[in-house]
Formats: C-alpha cells, structure tokens, sequence
C-alpha cells in the first residue's frame, strides 16, 4: 500500500497527471476505469492463430450481417486488436465494436477534412512527423506545454483526423504508432480536464491497441512517481511501453535512441532535427494524403481502401446508414421498439463526439 500526504496544489497535479495517464492507458488498450486490483500473473492472455481465428468467427457471428457492411472495421485484424482490448472476451467484443460502428456513423471521422482543423494544427501542439521509428511506425509528437487557442472539440477533432489519416497511410501490416511527448513548458494549467477525460474515452472505445511505445521526454517527476504507483496493477506488455527519458540521463536518453533515428528527430528531443515543426510544409502533407483517401469510403464506417466511391453508393449512403443503425440496434436489444432515430446521421456532417 502506498500512503502520502498531499496539498492542495499537489492534489490537483495528481488528478491531472491521473488523466494523463488515461489517455496514454487507454492508447495502450488498458481500460480507462482503473479498479487497482494487482495483477495475479503479470502477463497478458495470449492464443495460439487458430484460436484467435476460432474467436474471430465468433464474434463475426455476434455481430451478424452488419460486419459485411463494415468490411475493414471488421475485418480479422481488427476484430482482433478489439478482442485483445478485451482479454478475447468474444461478448465484450462484439459490444465494443458495435459501440464503434455506431461512434463511426455519428461522428463521421473520415469527413473531418484540413480546413476544418488547421486552425488547431497550426501551434504544433499535436502533429504527424515526417519520419517513422525504427520499426517503421508512423511517430506523433505531442507538446502539451504549447497552449491551444481552440475549443475542446476542436482539439479533440484534430487528434481524431490525426488518428484516421496515419491509420489511412500506414503500411498494412503496422497497426500501431508511437507517441513522442515533449514536456517543457508543462504545467497544471495546461491540460484541460474535458479533453483529457473525452480523449481517453474515445481512443480506449473506438480505437484499440493502436498504440505501440509513449516516450515521456523530460516529464516531471510526479508523473514518474505515480507510473510506479501504477506499474504492479498493468500487464507486462502494457508497462513496458511507456518510456520516460530525461536528457540528463544517458541511459534513458539511449533506450530513446532504440526506437528512432536521432538524426531526424527535432531538436526538442535531443535529436538533430533543428528545423522543427513546420506548419507550411505540414499542411500541404497533410491535404495530399487527404485527396489520396477520400474516396475509399463508401459508408463512414466500411469500403476497402482503394475503392471508388460511386455516384450511386453516394446517393444510397443515407438510407445504407439507416439500416446499418437499425440492425445494430436490433442486435443490441436496446432501442424502444427495436427503433433508432437516425435523423441525426445526416451525410457529411461532424457532430459532437457521442458519450458511450
């Protein structure tokens, strides 16, 4: 047991250094409500290719005629990162997905477009960087010391075009990103409660196990000390990739140097890389890699990348989502009637994230 004594002040750091943690946590595939419950063995439930393809097929079958509607978020690979979000819990998984597929329909993530984020982007606050780890990893550098003159919504909107356009670009077979957190200029009045909490919410519901390593660069050391706290109630694999490194420490500072290529790494890090963020050159990479995928989709929530998006499949996109919502709600068990007011699905709107 661990027992402190804490002021105010202190008090207040913890709780946001909590929420901190639960969007790292809840990239990680660690369930956002923490019971603090030791883990028995340590060590994370694993199955064998045929039992994972066994658990797949089930939770197609739970899911019934939507996953043909829906064919990438359930195709076998993301059906399993879900299931490995859920310790292969086919029940669970299926309700998370579903949870997903309706998120997906409300919200619209691949219609947020540049213009509708740029504002956020243009600080540097949160970016894409030009370069890969070493295991071929799209990296996302995320200054939280750097103030966002936007609303919450606006902040959490451009993570998620963030989110969809690396998912969009990557290789087929890398999955996961890493996150590259530079602390200076970090303080409590630099985190907004709201985003934090709603951030975690959706990365832990909508988009699981998508993150591979968290390098904490130079954090303060409260952070440290409640990821000690925390470490004995986490999964093996799940404390094993966050990372802290402090530039004062050569040991940290080269298990940095494992997964990058400090050559292209900004200088903010340690790295070579002096120019920095650069908004110009940034915001014409990301409208090119807009323009390459927004035409593979055909639903908000399904198509296969590469396909064309008809002038029919356009036309039929309302009352496809109508359906798709419908069925969802008919497998569900949980609609009045076994209806769902889908009025509020109208094409090319982005709404308010939708609380689950």
């Amino acid at each position: 047991m661990y027992s402190c004594q804490l002021s105010g002040s202190d008090f207040f750091l913890s709780v946001l250094v909590l929420l901190y943690f639960q969007v790292v946590l809840a990239s990680l595939g660690f369930e956002g409500k923490m019971s603090f419950k030791r883990s028995k063995s340590g060590t994370e439930k694993t199955l064998s290719t045929e039992e994972e393809q066994i658990k797949v097929l089930e939770v197609k079958k739970l899911i019934g005629p939507i996953a043909e509607k829906c064919p990438v978020l359930c195709s076998d690979a993301s059906i399993l990162r879900y299931l490995r979000a859920r310790s292969y819990n086919t029940k669970k998984t299926a309700k998370m997905l579903k949870g997903t597929i309706k998120w997906r329909l409300e919200f619209k993530p691949e219609k947020i477009q540049w213009s509708d984020v740029a504002q956020e982007a243009e600080r540097g606050r949160l970016y894409k960087a030009d370069y890969l780890d070493k295991q071929g990893r799209n990296v996302f550098v995320i200054r939280p010391g750097v103030q966002s003159t936007n609303t919450p919504m606006a902040q959490i909107k451009y993570l998620i075009y963030c989110l969809e356009n690396a998912i969009w670009n990557s290789d087929s077979n890398q999955e996961q990103m890493v996150w590259l957190i530079d602390f200076q200029g970090w303080n409590t009045s630099c985190l907004s409660m709201k985003v934090a909490r709603d951030t975690a919410q959706i990365l832990q519901a909508h988009y699981p196990e998508r993150l591979g390593i968290a390098i904490f660069y130079n954090p303060p050391k409260m952070f440290e000390s409640f990821w000690m706290m925390v470490k004995p109630f986490l999964e093996t694999k799940t404390h094993k990739k966050v990372i802290f490194v402090y530039p004062a420490n050569a040991k940290s500072c080269a298990v940095m140097e494992e997964h990058l290529d400090m050559e292209k790494v900004e200088s903010y890090f340690g790295g070579k890389n002096t120019v920095g963020f650069n908004y110009e050159a940034y915001a014409r990479k990301m409208k090119a890699d807009e323009s390459n995928i927004s035409r593979i989709f055909d639903l908000c929530c399904s198509s296969s990348p590469g396909l064309s998006v008809t002038s029919a499949s356009v036309s039929e996109e309302a009352s496809s989502e109508i359906a798709i919502c419908s069925n969802l709600e008919d497998a569900d068990g949980s609609s009045a009637n076994g209806k769902q007011d889908c009025s509020r699905y109208e094409s090319n709107k982005v709404n308010e994230p939708k609380k689950t």
